[in-house]
């Protein structure tokens, strides 16, 4: 059953957005600082810089260096998730950029919250609703209307969009793969995934000749990666535990508009009518999803994890709804909600 009176502006729907503001952002100013350098090797230190800021917050909030007390069975989804989307899919991104150019690129790499979400319903079942399909539909659609401002793609350079295809695979399998673990302590886990992406892009730049630019630069850079990387992965791990993977990208998948809007306002790049037919694209997207709410009858099936959390609906010893396994509320599918419709 679904309403659609009210908008739902939660804490991980705020948090979805915010993640999409600061990654949106980090890409104009990436843009201006790459300059001359090797493209792998600043991807590199975006990485580090996020992963070295979250594990010293986390050291500083007195949590050490140690893992949260992962399951056996909770290690293959987070080294996937690193290995996909903080190794595999930056070095696809970066073939494909020599193969073509980056105005191509941009268009496919909406594939991307496509893709999440295919994945998220097909092999993980996660429930959508058609009002979420069309919502999504909606955001990708002004996702290549943005793109479709800078040029289409041209003949002849099939290899290099499969490799920016792959790129995009792999950071929704990473999306889907990180849901898994999302109910663990997310400074960990998106501080692990910047601190080995890191490491391994960097030494991959170094490998194929690349010089470490002044430290001025290099702290720069790192701080632009805690910020746009970290805390904007920070916040996205947030929200998949409250709306799952396929709400969660639908709002991330406004970022490409607000690194456009902010390369406008502060980069005084020109904007031209489809930039604006975008916009209206994307409201229209994510006002659908803001005011979805998902509720219907289902049992929460007895479990067992761990996560910090507070006392609310789910976290307590008396409900503050007639609770006796059976009951109808308000829900997404989120770490609680994994029931079958």
């Amino acid at each position: 059953m679904q309403t659609f009176n009210k908008v739902h502006l939660s804490s991980p729907v705020i948090a979805a957005i915010l993640a999409a503001i600061l990654f949106g952002a980090s890409t104009p100013f990436a843009k201006a600082l790459i300059g001359d350098y090797s493209p792998i090797l600043i991807a590199g230190l975006l990485y580090l810089g996020s992963g070295i800021g979250l594990m010293l917050i986390r050291v500083i909030r007195g949590r050490g260096w140690s893992n949260p007390k992962l399951r056996s069975n909770e290690w293959p989804w987070l080294f996937g998730a690193i290995s996909f989307g903080g190794v595999l899919g930056p070095i696809l991104l970066m073939y494909g950029l020599t193969q073509i150019s980056s105005a191509t690129a941009s268009l496919l790499l909406n594939l991307e919250a496509v893709l999440t979400s295919v994945i998220a319903w097909l092999v993980f079942k996660e429930n959508a609703d058609k009002r979420i399909v069309l919502g999504m539909i909606l955001i990708v659609l002004g996702g290549v209307l943005l793109s479709w401002t800078h040029n289409t793609i041209h003949s002849g350079e099939l290899l290099g969009s499969f490799a920016i295809a792959g790129a995009c695979l792999c950071w929704a399998i990473d999306n889907n793969l990180t849901r898994k673990v999302s109910a663990l302590d997310s400074f960990f886990i998106a501080g692990s995934k910047g601190l080995i992406a890191g490491t391994v892009n960097v030494y991959l730049a170094y490998k194929l000749g690349s010089k470490l630019p002044e430290l001025p630069m290099i702290i720069t850079v790192l701080i632009c990666g805690f910020f746009g990387y970290g805390l904007s992965l920070l916040l996205f791990i947030f929200a998949l535990r409250g709306l799952g993977t396929s709400r969660t990208g639908a709002y991330f998948s406004v970022a490409p508009f607000i690194g456009a809007g902010i390369a406008i306002l502060f980069f005084r790049e020109s904007s031209t009518p489809s930039f604006w037919f975008a916009l209206a694209f994307m409201v229209a997207g994510v006002w659908l999803h803001l005011t979805e709410k998902h509720e219907h009858e289902h049992i929460h099936v007895a479990d067992c994890h761990e996560h910090s959390h507070r006392h609310d609906e789910h976290h307590q010893h008396s409900h503050d709804f007639a609770y006796d396994g059976n009951s109808e509320h308000h829900h997404y599918p989120d770490v609680e909600h994994l029931h079958t419709h």
